[in-house]
């Protein structure tokens, strides 16, 4: 009777075992899964922005070049306005994904952006959306 009871309590603990080792394999391939799908995120978005970063350090050091020279008050606010935006994306932690303010200060850079474009009286095409930001020529 007790080899008959052993095979029984087999018979219905295989479902819970079964269910255990599905979870515990399901879980550790959902694991591996989400490093790697996170990784290509992480180096996809930072890319992007790192371009844009790009993209508004050039047009920043450009426009440095092309009013170095010149003196008036107007333009010793578009300077301002200019070395401000520098200043911003020298100071942004490009090494570290994980400080807290990167999206902040990311906007706040955008936002001199645009305020030196409105100084200068320029019309950059460049697009911030969903899909990425990106400069078009």
């Amino acid at each position: 009777m007790a080899g008959s009871q052993d095979m029984f309590d087999a018979i219905v603990m295989a479902d819970e075992r079964f269910h255990g080792e599905g979870y515990q394999e399901g879980y550790e391939e959902g694991n591996s899964l989400g490093i790697i799908e996170g990784r290509q995120y992480g180096t996809l978005h930072g890319a992007k922005i790192g371009s844009e970063i790009g993209c508004y350090q050039g047009f920043a050091f450009a426009w440095r070049c092309l009013l170095h020279s010149c003196t008036t008050e107007k333009d010793s606010k578009k300077m301002k306005a200019l070395e401000s935006l520098i200043g911003m994306i020298e100071k942004f932690p490009y090494d570290d994904p994980t400080y807290d303010k990167l999206h902040e200060d990311l906007d706040k850079i955008r936002g001199k952006f645009k305020q030196l474009c409105s100084l200068l009286n320029v019309q950059p095409d460049f697009k911030i959306s969903v899909e990425g930001s990106g400069l078009s020529f």
